[in-house]
C-alpha cells in the first residue's frame, strides 16, 4: 500500500531515494486551510519512517511556496463557535509541525521556487537548507492579519537574522526579494525561478552521498540548538497567537482583506 496515498493536499514523488513533497494548493497560492495543516502535522512522520527515502525536498505547486494561513476560513470563523474551537487545537497541531520537520531523520531541502509568507515561511526557514527563487518574496505576515507570529515565527527568525532584525520584520510583515532573503541569511542559495527545483535536488544528492549517519546524526545534533529556542519561545508565541484570534483588530484585518479594503484598527 501506498503510504502516501492518504494525503489530498501534499503530492510525494520518490525518486533516487529523494522525496520531493510539493504542496498542491495552487488556486490559492498554496494556502494552508485546516485539512493541509492536518497533513503537514502528519507528513513528517511517515517520511521518516520510509526506509526508502534519504533526502526531502519541500516545494509548492504553481507560482507560490505557500501563502500561509488562509485568510478566506480565517474570515469565515472569526468570532464564531468554529474559531474557539479552532483556536483550542492551535498550539498541539502547530508543534506536530515544528517538531516533525526537526526530529524527521533525513535532511529536507526547501525550494522556494515563489512567494512564501507566514506559516509557509516558518515551514521553509525549519528546513536544513533554503534554495529560494531570486523573484519569490518572503516574509512573515501575521500582523498584517492583526495576529502574533507564533506558529515558529518568532523562533526562526531571530535564530536566523538576529532579534533586532527578526523584530522588524515580524512587527511589520516586511516582504523580501530572495535575492535579499540569500544576503542576511534566510537562504543558502538564490538562484533563477526556473533552476529552485534543480539546485534543491542537486544540494539533496549531495545529503545522499554522504554518509547517512553522519548525517542524519549532525542534523539532530545542531537540530538540539534548535530546540532550545522552540522550547524557549514556542508555546509563549501560540499562546499570544491565539490570544490575538480574539481581538477586533484581527477580525478588522481579515475582513478588509477580504473586501479588498485598507483596515482602520482602533487597538483592540
Amino acid at each position: 500500500m501506498n503510504r502516501y496515498a492518504q494525503f489530498e493536499h501534499l503530492v510525494v514523488e520518490i525518486e533516487d531515494r529523494i522525496a520531493t513533497v510539493t504542496i498542491n494548493r495552487p488556486e490559492v497560492l498554496n494556502a494552508i486551510n485546516v485539512e493541509l495543516h492536518k497533513e503537514l502535522e502528519h507528513i513528517w512522520g511517515v517520511i521518516d519512517g520510509d526506509p526508502d527515502v534519504d533526502a526531502v525536498i519541500v516545494t509548492g505547486a504553481g507560482r507560490a511556496f505557500s501563502s500561509g494561513g488562509d485568510i478566506k476560513r480565517m474570515v469565515a470563523r472569526a468570532g464564531t463557535a468554529e474559531g474557539l474551537s479552532h483556536a483550542l487545537n492551535i498550539p498541539a497541531a502547530t508543534r506536530r509541525i515544528v517538531h516533525g520537520l526537526l526530529d524527521m531523520q533525513q535532511p529536507v531541502v526547501a525550494a522556494v521556487n515563489g512567494d512564501v509568507t507566514g506559516l509557509g515561511a516558518t515551514i521553509a526557514l525549519l528546513c536544513d537548507a533554503v534554495i529560494i527563487a531570486d523573484s519569490a518574496r518572503i516574509g512573515d505576515t501575521h500582523v498584517l492579519a492583526g495576529l502574533v507570529a507564533g506558529d515558529g515565527g518568532a523562533v526562526i527568525w531571530p535564530l536566523l537574522v538576529g532579534p533586532q532584525k527578526a523584530k522588524e520584520f515580524l512587527m511589520t510583515g516586511r516582504l523580501i526579494d530572495g535575492v535579499e532573503a540569500e544576503r542576511i541569511g534566510l537562504a543558502n542559495r538564490v538562484v533563477p525561478a526556473e533552476q529552485v527545483v534543480a539546485e534543491a535536488r542537486d544540494m539533496a544528492r549531495r545529503f545522499t552521498r554522504s554518509p547517512k549517519w553522519a548525517v542524519r546524526w549532525t542534523k539532530q545534533a545542531v537540530n538540539k540548538w534548535v530546540r532550545a529556542q522552540v522550547n524557549e519561545v514556542l508555546d509563549a508565541g501560540l499562546g499570544y497567537e491565539v490570544a490575538t484570534l480574539f481581538t477586533a483588530d484581527h477580525k478588522e484585518a481579515v475582513t478588509a482583506f477580504a473586501e479588498k479594503r485598507k483596515p482602520v484598527f482602533k487597538g483592540n
